[in-house]
C-alpha cells in the first residue's frame, strides 16, 4: 500500500478489561475507529464487542522481552495500512510496561507517558506522600511497615485503620485465602492478624497502615489529569463518587459519579502536577475529611482510570485528548470539566435504593429523572448481542450485591 493511502492512526489497547471497553467506545464515537485490543485472556466486558476490530490473546503478557516482540510484529502488520499506531495500557502492569521499555516501543507507537524514574515515586505510597508533602497536598495519615521485618509493627496508631499493599502489582502476584483489596481492622488484633495473613502470602515489600476516614460513599471524590508531551496541562476534572462497588475485591472501583467544580482544590491537583512536568493522564483518589474539612489524597494511577469515561460524557473525549496530544500536536488551554450529567454502570434502580447520602441521592433521582443518566456499557452502536446478554446478567446481580455487601462489614 502507498504512503499516501495509509489511515492516519489506530489505536492498539492493552488490556480487555472496563478501562479498555470505555476507551473503545470513545474511540469509535470520535472517529468511528475499532481498536486492536491486546490481553491475557476474553473478559465479559469486551468479549463479542463489535466496536473492537480484533482480539490478540497471549498467556505470556508477563514475559517483557517476547510481548515486547509480540508487540512489534502486530506493529509490522498494523503499518502497513496506517502511518502512525496508538499504545494504550489499561492498568498499572500495562502502563509500566510501556514506560520501562519506552526506547523499544517507541521505534513503533507513540503514547503520551511520564519517563521511568517518575513511576516509583508515584506508584510507590511512602515516595507519593513525600511529594504530596512537600507540594502541599494533604494525605491522610499514615504508618508504612515492611513485610520483610521480622519484628512486629508496634506504633501507637488510632483506630479504625485502613491496611493496604504499597505494591499492588506485587501483592497480587501472592494471593491467598481472604485477599482483599483494602483491609478496615477495628483493634491491635485485627491489625496483627492481616499483616501476618498478608506476610505468609510471600508479599515481601511495604504495607499502608493508615488512619480510616469517616464517610460513605459520598465522600469519596475523583479526579482525572492530562497533560500534553510537553508536559503543558490540558485537561482537569472534579468528580464526587455516588457509589463504590461493594465487594472487598472491588473496593475503590467507582460504579457512578457526579462531575463538581472546586477550582481551589482543582487547581492545586494541576498545580503538583505541573511540578513534576507530568505527562498523559493521570487518576487521583481523593476523600473529604469533615474532621478537618480538608480533602486527603490516597494515590495517583498513571493512566485513565475505569470510570474515566465520565469525560467523554461531558464533552471532553478521552480518545480525542490522546489523538490531538500524539498525533496532531494541538496546544490546548487548561479546560475544567463541567458536567450535570450522572455517570453509572449500575442499574437506576441500584441508585435510588442504595445512595445514603440524603442531597445526592436526590440529585441522583432528579438527573435520572432529567434523562441524564448514562451506562456506557450499554453502548448503542455496539451491536455484540452476548455480551449485552451478558451485562444485562451482570446488572440485574447488582440489586443482589448492594442488598446483601458492605465491604466495610463482609
Amino acid at each position: 500500500m502507498k504512503e499516501t493511502d495509509k489511515k492516519k492512526f489506530l489505536p492498539i489497547i492493552i488490556g480487555t478489561d472496563l478501562n479498555c471497553y470505555t476507551m473503545s467506545i470513545s474511540f469509535h464515537e470520535e472517529y468511528g475507529i475499532k481498536p486492536i485490543v491486546v490481553g491475557k485472556a476474553p473478559i465479559p466486558y469486551t468479549t463479542g464487542s463489535t466496536i473492537i476490530e480484533k482480539f490478540y490473546y497471549t498467556d505470556k503478557i508477563d514475559d517483557t522481552a517476547f510481548f515486547i516482540d509480540y508487540l512489534k510484529k502486530l506493529a509490522k502488520e498494523y503499518h502497513q495500512y496506517y502511518e502512525k499506531l496508538i499504545l494504550i495500557g489499561t492498568n498499572d502492569t500495562y502502563v509500566t510496561f510501556i514506560i520501562n521499555n519506552k526506547e523499544a516501543l517507541s521505534e513503533d507507537f507513540v503514547f503520551s507517558y511520564i519517563d521511568k524514574e517518575w513511576v516509583p515515586k508515584l506508584f510507590l505510597k511512602k515516595n507519593f506522600y513525600q511529594l504530596c508533602a512537600e507540594h502541599g497536598l494533604d494525605a491522610p495519615l499514615t504508618f508504612f511497615y515492611s513485610c520483610k521485618d521480622e519484628t512486629p509493627f508496634n506504633e501507637k496508631v488510632p483506630f479504625p485503620l485502613i491496611v493496604k499493599p504499597s505494591n499492588g502489582i506485587e501483592y497480587y502476584k501472592h494471593p491467598f485465602e481472604g485477599m482483599q483489596k483494602v483491609f478496615k481492622v477495628n483493634n491491635e488484633d485485627e491489625l496483627h492478624r492481616v499483616i501476618n495473613k498478608i506476610k505468609n502470602s510471600g508479599y515481601t515489600d511495604e504495607l499502608i497502615i493508615q488512619d480510616y476516614i469517616p464517610g460513605d460513599d459520598t465522600y469519596m471524590w475523583d479526579a482525572v489529569y492530562y497533560a500534553d508531551r510537553k508536559a503543558s496541562p490540558q485537561l482537569i476534572s472534579f468528580a464526587q463518587v455516588v457509589l463504590q462497588e461493594p465487594t472487598k475485591s472491588g473496593v475503590g472501583n467507582y460504579t457512578s459519579l457526579i462531575v463538581r467544580e472546586n477550582k481551589p482544590m482543582m487547581d492545586k491537583l494541576v498545580k503538583f502536577m505541573q511540578a513534576i512536568n507530568y505527562t498523559g493522564f493521570a487518576n487521583f483518589d481523593i476523600k473529604y475529611d469533615e474532621r478537618d474539612n480538608t480533602f486527603k489524597v490516597f494515590e495517583v494511577n498513571i493512566r485513565q482510570g475505569r470510570s474515566s469515561y465520565y469525560l467523554t460524557q461531558s464533552g471532553h473525549n478521552i480518545a480525542k485528548m490522546i489523538v490531538d496530544d500524539v498525533i496532531y500536536h494541538k496546544e490546548k488551554e487548561l479546560q475544567y470539566v463541567q458536567s450535570d450529567h450522572l455517570f453509572a454502570v449500575i442499574p437506576k434502580g441500584v441508585l435510588k435504593r442504595h445512595v445514603s447520602n440524603p442531597e445526592v441521592a436526590a440529585e441522583v433521582r432528579k438527573l435520572i429523572k432529567e434523562g441524564k443518566y448514562k451506562n456506557p456499557l450499554f453502548y448503542r452502536h455496539d451491536k455484540g448481542w452476548k455480551r449485552k446478554a451478558f451485562m444485562t446478567l451482570r446488572q440485574i446481580n447488582y440489586f443482589k450485591k448492594y442488598k446483601n455487601l458492605n465491604w466495610e462489614k463482609n
